[in-house]
């Protein structure tokens, strides 16, 4: 997923990276999308393999990883272990269709709510 290089020019001429748009309608960190890239080349990943091959907290970690599974890009599940205390987690990364089929569908309910807000917003500054 290298969205990084990845631009598109606005009609303003402004060219802005893919990743401006998700941290735009997501509120996606650049912790949190270097987490989404890890978990997505590794396939499934534990919070303790991102903290070592990302060197990042590991509560900084805990954090994305919470936001990545609530946005429904990556999904958690409970690893059998034969130990008790808490419970550890493998977190897997949505199939690839599936994940630009959601975030394309996003993306257009967010294009059609500022479309929705348009004629209002102008219209009464118009004060008609």
């Amino acid at each position: 997923m290298e969205v990084e290089s990845e631009k598109v020019v606005l009609p303003s001429g402004k060219e802005v990276k893919l990743l401006d748009a998700l941290s735009f309608c997501y509120d996606i960190s650049d912790t949190e999308y270097k987490v989404l890239q890890a978990v997505i080349e590794k396939k499934t990943a534990t919070e303790d393999e991102l903290v070592e091959s990302l060197k990042l907290s590991k509560a900084s970690i805990n954090r994305s990883l919470n936001k990545l599974v609530s946005l429904g890009f990556i999904i958690r599940e409970k690893m059998q272990s034969s130990k008790g205390g808490r419970p550890k987690y493998v977190y897997k990364a949505v199939e690839t269709q599936q994940l630009v089929e959601h975030i394309r569908e996003d993306f257009e309910k967010c294009s059609q709510m500022f479309i929705n807000i348009l004629p209002k917003v102008l219209l009464s500054s118009l004060g008609t």
